[in-house]
């Protein structure tokens, strides 16, 4: 099983703080909070296996729901970009999907807000950038500016959905429009001097002008899009890598770094406003998805567990653990990716995807509890 590397090359191993602060404490400068007390029950609702075989490594790298929540794509180490319907999924029916093969191993996966469940963009181990029309499962775009290095993220705006982002090991964040001859780049800024690979981007999701922007030199930047030169927001406050920033509403941001913690920021203030520990985070990608419509916030941990943190509380309100016989050998696993399904459902319950090392999808419910 390969793994992702990580962000910063490194091949050091920190190991988890075995005295994180209490959450009445908090950490210098954050908010106070109360005992954790969750609202959720979460239960496992389906299992879909792997579609690789024993001796292909099938990491998923991704999973994302598309905008009407009614389809999920996977993508990672075994070149191909399966599409489910979120009907087969809880049906636990692999016969519900489609699947196109990819030239490289993929990185990332976003669908074009405007495409109306069309047209899916990945950012590939190469440093391309592709666009397919999942109806007729062929590329209709290709984007190799990033020198060959890989693409650890890519986004489309949701102001303007025919314009996307990515961000490379190369140290470089582009901006691009696919409606431009060749793909045209839009505007192109590099966080720090030192090239530092960029693992993520992300624009606001509301509609504003913010682009966010994580990368391997600790931080996270803010960028506005009408004007990509100097970043109008640092967010500086982990120790390790910056592999994911999330928007949780239109002006508050949650990053996840590999020293092994979740921090949650105000978009108009660079100082972290709570900090979350629990999961196992110190040299693997292992996914970070907002669940908007619930103020919950999901991750994946090297310790082959779901984590699921309500955005008041510092401390997981959920654990899952994913059952180690189902790694590869002796390797117990990691859960490498998760995807909220961003829909409200009926009596306000949630769903929520995890992808693992091994390749199996794991889908759950959330009921909000009854008060009496």
């Amino acid at each position: 099983m390969k793994n992702f590397p990580n962000p910063t090359h490194s091949n050091h191993q920190s190991e988890p703080n075995p005295h994180p602060k209490s959450p009445e404490s908090g950490e210098k400068g954050e908010e106070s909070e109360e005992k954790p007390r969750s609202g959720w029950d979460f239960s496992l609702s389906s299992i879909v296996p792997s579609g690789s075989s024993g001796t292909v490594s099938d990491t998923l790298g991704v999973v994302e729901f598309d905008p009407s929540g009614s389809l999920l794509a996977t993508g990672g180490i075994a070149r191909k970009i399966r599409v489910y319907s979120l009907k087969s999924l809880l049906d636990q029916n692999s016969d519900g999907e489609s699947c196109i093969c990819t030239p490289a191993k993929l990185s990332s996966l976003r669908w074009n807000p405007g495409s109306g469940g069309r047209i899916i963009g990945s950012g590939d181990y190469d440093g391309v950038v592709m666009e397919y029309d999942l109806e007729r499962r062929v590329p209709v775009f290709e984007r190799d500016e990033h020198g060959g290095r890989r693409v650890w993220s890519m986004d489309y705006s949701h102001s303007d959905p025919g314009i996307g982002a990515s961000g490379s090991d190369d140290g470089t964040v582009q901006m691009w429009d696919p409606r431009c001859e060749g793909g045209n780049c839009v505007a192109s800024v590099q966080p720090n001097p030192a090239r530092s690979s960029v693992c993520c981007v992300e624009f606001n999701p509301f509609g504003g002008a913010l682009l966010a922007v994580g990368c391997a030199d600790r931080r996270a930047y803010g960028y506005d899009v009408r004007r990509m030169v100097d970043p109008v927001l640092v967010l500086d406050g982990h120790s390790k890598a910056v592999s994911y920033v999330r928007f949780l509403d239109h002006r508050t941001v949650v990053t996840s770094g590999t020293d092994g913690c979740l921090k949650l920021w105000h978009t108009e203030d660079p100082r972290a406003i709570r900090t979350y520990r629990g999961h196992v985070n110190t040299r693997r990608f292992v996914g970070l998805s907002a669940w908007r419509g619930g103020g919950l916030v999901a991750c994946g941990s090297e310790s082959n567990q779901v984590f699921v943190y309500d955005k008041r509380w510092s401390e997981p309100i959920w654990v899952h653990g994913i059952d180690p016989g189902a790694g590869h050998g002796c390797d117990p696993g990691f859960v490498s990716s998760v995807c909220w399904r961003q829909a409200v459902e009926d009596g306000g319950g949630c769903t929520l995807v995890a992808g693992g090392s091994d390749g199996v999808l794991q889908v759950f419910e959330g009921k909000r509890k009854s008060f009496l």
